[in-house]
């Protein structure tokens, strides 16, 4: 049985779906994050799930018993969840302890358990010498925690988290992703986590809903939305990617305009007369001109040669134009029978001038065909 069931959820407001037959089953201890631009439904879900938003159509499960429906809908403070905004909302005439504290107190725990409680959580969130301290003086980053611990401290059926690192800089954002990672390890709280960020999701996630326009996408682990998309929109969102045109015959793939065939990977349709294709860049090398099945291809396998590292050679193409990164070079390069262009990325020592002609190999396995 499912810990918490979105069943056909559906929000109106007046004629437009925000949320439009969305169904989800996370399992005890998953964490499944919300992805998607904004006003996809994302956060509109997350407040029907915890109870804020009633409900225009379908029904939420939390241990097989539902909580929402549009007949009727369990107030919040009934539902045993915990919800971290993206203010904090965390109180500023209160101390540390005494935030993370105030959800036991309102529970009427016993004074003793409750600070016992409060003194494990703020070891684990590393504020233990910060106890007596208020918000004003903490950094944005120990705001978080704070957050996080008072939301955990009273051990939640289900942990809501609506955008919690968007006001942080990047960096803290990072530490705190895999901060929120880790706690989530240790205590294995059923978490929905949202954010538009998609190296937040793909760094804490168990596994991703990617939302747009109110229906679900894709949901899978970060490896399947990223190298087994299955729709232009997932393929676009989820890093960069090309999306080109071309067949499927006989489980071999030809792009339009292009030299060379790719075989189909294991669970790709064998027959498409029409087919849409997301080839990411990293998967696509570049080397000297007329090089063939020897193009030079920097794959860390060590291989050297394309057919040793079993890309596939693409015919020659020219390069129409560049951007230096640092990591890597971007380019973009169009081939010679006049197909659509692609972009590459390539290592720093790749170094090639606009207009010059160059050899393409492609690894099958970062090629996707998309529904």
């Amino acid at each position: 049985m499912s810990k918490l069931a979105l069943k056909n959820i559906r929000k109106n407001y007046g004629p437009v779906a925000v949320v439009d037959d969305l169904s989800l089953d996370l399992h005890q201890g998953e964490l499944v994050t919300l992805l998607g631009p904004s006003g996809c439904g994302k956060t509109t879900t997350l407040r029907m799930i915890a109870g804020f938003i009633e409900l225009t159509a379908g029904t939420i499960e939390v241990d097989g018993q539902p909580i929402s429906s549009a007949q009727r809908t369990v107030a919040p403070e009934h539902r045993g969840m915990s919800m971290i905004f993206q203010s904090y909302a965390i109180w500023p005439n209160m101390t540390v302890a005494e935030n993370v504290g105030f959800g036991l107190k309102v529970r009427r725990i016993p004074a003793q358990e409750a600070q016992q409680r409060v003194h494990e959580m703020l070891e684990l969130v590393h504020l233990a010498p910060l106890a007596q301290r208020y918000p004003a003086e903490l950094s944005g980053g120990q705001q978080q925690r704070v957050a996080l611990a008072r939301a955990m401290v009273v051990r939640p059926e289900v942990l809501l988290l609506d955008e919690p690192l968007s006001n942080l800089d990047a960096n803290l954002r990072e530490e705190m992703a895999q901060e929120i990672r880790r706690l989530h390890d240790e205590f294995k709280f059923t978490t929905v986590y949202v954010t538009h960020d998609q190296s937040e999701a793909m760094t804490i996630s168990d596994r991703i809903a990617v939302l747009n326009l109110g229906r679900l996408e894709q949901i899978d682990t970060p490896w399947q939305l990223y190298n087994q998309p299955r729709t232009s929109f997932v393929a676009g969102f989820i890093g960069q990617t090309n999306l080109v045109s071309g067949s499927v015959h006989a489980g071999r793939i030809t792009l339009n305009g292009w030299k060379g065939e790719l075989p189909a990977q294991p669970g790709m349709p064998r027959e498409l007369a029409s087919a849409r294709l997301s080839i990411r860049p990293q998967s696509l090398y570049l080397g000297p001109a007329g090089a063939g099945t020897a193009v030079v291809a920097d794959t860390g396998t060590g291989a050297g040669t394309a057919a040793a590292a079993g890309l596939v050679a693409m015919g020659g193409v020219s390069v129409v134009s560049r951007t230096y990164l640092g990591e890597h070079w971007n380019y973009l390069v169009r081939p010679s029978g006049g197909g659509e262009p692609l972009k590459v990325h390539a290592p720093p020592s790749c170094l090639l001038e606009v207009g010059q002609a160059c050899a393409l190999a492609i690894d099958p396995g970062g090629v996707a065909v998309l529904g």
